[in-house]
């Protein structure tokens, strides 16, 4: 009994110093709250003054507003924790927090819960901002729902591609340039930088049709208006990099494992 209370209290401690390293990384607040918020305004104040329906213009800032939501995981865990964690494999801090028996699995599992605490409250940010200045259309329940799930797993898949990519790399110039890269890619081919989807290229529609993001994007305000929507190809996006992150995830647990013996 003492010893699960003594684990109970080094999880708690440890969340709470996880949440600390969490909000101490400025990329999070600048890319993860800041970002969103800001391009969210700035594109349907630009909505608002090119469509003069007012229906339609309800429905374009809706589209807009779901779409700039998924920069927030996107930013936050993809970047955000990619960078920090590729930061402290660098300065070899993992192994230090070893030898104080904190094993790698505590501090991960902590690291998950303090990042999605993180994503709750930017999200709780992001949605009183806008609609709060923003002509927005509320959500069906099941609309809200499905957003949800949806942003929860492209978390879960972006924090084990953070975790595989930084992990392989080891350092915090090459991370940062990596990731930085991804999420400007997924940006651009997700319809977030002023192109959309049908505008692009051959080659790069063929590209963003394999990122879960171009759908949440482009075709999410459908759902969250409660209309039918066929979820295959979403779902497609989803699995395929689900099996992407699993693949470097395998090879960076395998090189983690080399390293200790």
């Amino acid at each position: 009994m003492q010893n699960n209370h003594r684990r109970r209290i080094i999880s708690l401690q440890m969340l709470t110093f996880e949440f600390r390293k969490t909000i101490g990384n400025p990329y999070v607040h600048i890319f993860g709250v800041g970002m969103p918020v800001l391009m969210m305004i700035i594109i349907t104040r630009a909505v608002m003054g090119q469509v003069a329906d007012e229906a339609m213009r309800v429905q374009a800032n809706t589209s807009v507003f779901l779409g700039i939501g998924a920069l927030i995981p996107m930013a936050t865990i993809f970047m955000g924790y990619g960078v920090s964690n590729a930061q402290e494999l660098e300065k070899g801090i993992p192994q230090r927090m070893e030898l104080f028996g904190i094993r790698p699995g505590v501090s991960i599992c902590n690291r998950i819960l303090s990042e999605a605490i993180f994503v709750v409250l930017a999200f709780l940010i992001y949605f009183i901002t806008g609609y709060t200045l923003v002509e927005l259309k509320a959500p069906k329940p099941a609309g809200a729902l499905l957003y949800g799930i949806c942003i929860l797993a492209l978390s879960v898949v972006l924090f084990c591609l953070a975790y595989a990519i930084s992990s392989l790399l080891q350092k915090f110039s090459l991370t940062y340039c990596v990731t930085m890269l991804v999420y400007f890619a997924m940006m651009i081919l997700g319809g977030m930088m002023g192109i959309s989807y049908d505008n692009m290229p051959g080659p790069l529609q063929t590209v963003a049709k394999f990122l879960p993001v171009t759908y949440i994007n482009r075709d999410f305000h459908t759902v969250w208006n409660g209309e039918r929507y066929r979820f295959a190809p979403m779902l497609q996006s989803y699995l395929l990099m689900a099996a992407v992150a699993g693949i470097l995830m395998f090879f960076a647990l395998k090189r983690r494992s080399r390293k200790l013996h």
